[in-house]
């Protein structure tokens, strides 16, 4: 097969940090126009309580957030192909990547993807 891919990506990629910023991301996520976004992180920062605040935190504000967490260290094709099926099957418009590298990885791979 002689297919060749070609193309630009391009993302300006909004980045916040600090303390209280959470409160937040339901406000940012709808200034880009995503109303059902997706969580991607890694299984275990999946557990820690920041990531069950942002994601109450966004239902609360009328924003709900699936999260997709089946991410394993040095991501492989697998975690992108079953996050892209989690991201289409959940009807999501947009993605929340949170890590670490992997879980951050993972969500830019899955964004490029859907």
């Amino acid at each position: 097969m002689n297919d060749v891919i070609s193309g630009n990506w391009n993302y300006p990629t909004q980045i916040k940090f600090g303390p209280g910023i959470i409160s937040e991301l339901a406000a940012t996520c709808r200034s880009m126009g995503i109303r059902r976004p997706l969580l991607v992180t890694d299984e275990g920062l999946a557990e820690i309580d920041f990531i069950k605040a942002a994601i109450s935190a966004n239902e609360e504000a009328g924003v709900p957030t699936g999260l997709f967490s089946d991410v394993k260290g040095n991501p492989v094709g697998r975690n992108i192909t079953d996050g892209v099926a989690a991201y289409r099957s959940g009807d999501h418009d947009g993605v929340i990547a949170f890590g670490g590298g992997s879980g951050v990885d993972a969500g830019k791979a899955i964004a490029l993807m859907v």
